[in-house]
């Protein structure tokens, strides 16, 4: 699973690196966060055709994240929603509607995952993992829109957008700390990835394509990740040689 990750660039920066026409959310940007956690408000690049228009426009927008489908009747569910797996997200009636018609890109600078630490039954030791040549991470998702009955129409919260990390098998290097890893998109699938008017689910798996080896790389961090209250670039930074070195 993806359960956390980092997400420290600035807005101006991911602008411009998925090349967004329309910030959606103007007045609002998101601060640095080195411990991404389900739930938070995080950015999402998505392409949609405006209400009179006939041609998709690329945009960011800050959803929260733990998919909530439109018929679920509360948005409570959204907690235990924010992985898809790759094998049956086409399928499963939580994500088929929004695998055909709502998919996203999650920017993300590297996420963290868990390895169990040989001799100690219950202690699991942090590695950071992010493309080896310092680039963003596009992670495979899927967006939803849920209305609140129990909100007026005029309410500007009456619409609780939000998404999933489509995860799929690990490749071999990065196996050997946990069998599963989000789904990247690499840059020459994004505008077919985003495209809303693809509507074959057979096309959109097409695009999912697994990271080639060595794309991305690993090392181990601090324990401090583990509680989601702590932040800052520390969480990312790796162990010093000899306590890495010890843990295997």
């Amino acid at each position: 699973m993806c359960g956390r990750y980092a997400s420290a660039r600035k807005k101006h920066e991911i602008l411009e690196e998925f090349q967004v026409e329309l910030d959606g959310e103007p007045d609002k940007e998101l601060g640095p966060d080195y411990n991404v956690a389900p739930t938070k408000n995080v950015y999402a690049i998505m392409d949609r055709v405006p209400g009179e228009g006939d041609r998709a426009v690329r945009q960011l927008r800050v959803v929260k994240w733990g998919l909530v489908p439109s018929w679920a009747k509360d948005p409570s569910i959204g907690s235990r929603m924010i992985n898809a797996r790759i094998e049956t997200v086409a399928d499963k009636p939580s994500y088929r509607r929004a695998f055909a018609k709502r998919r996203c890109l999650l920017p993300a600078d590297g996420y963290f995952e868990w390895m169990p630490v040989e001799g100690e039954k219950r202690k699991k030791q942090p590695y950071y993992i992010h493309p080896a040549d310092g680039g963003v991470l596009a992670m495979a998702g899927l967006y939803e829109f849920w209305k609140d009955p129990s909100r007026d129409d005029d309410d500007p919260l009456k619409w609780l957008v939000t998404c999933t990390v489509i995860t799929t098998d690990a490749e071999d290097q990065l196996g050997r700390i946990h069998d599963r890893m989000p789904m990247m998109i690499e840059r020459e699938r994004w505008a077919e990835w985003l495209d809303p008017k693809l509507t074959d689910p057979a096309e959109a798996t097409r695009l999912l394509v697994p990271a080639e080896q060595g794309r991305l790389t690993a090392y181990a961090v601090s324990t401090d990740v583990n509680n989601v209250r702590n932040n800052g670039p520390d969480l990312i930074k790796p162990l010093p040689d000899e306590e890495e070195t010890a843990l295997f």
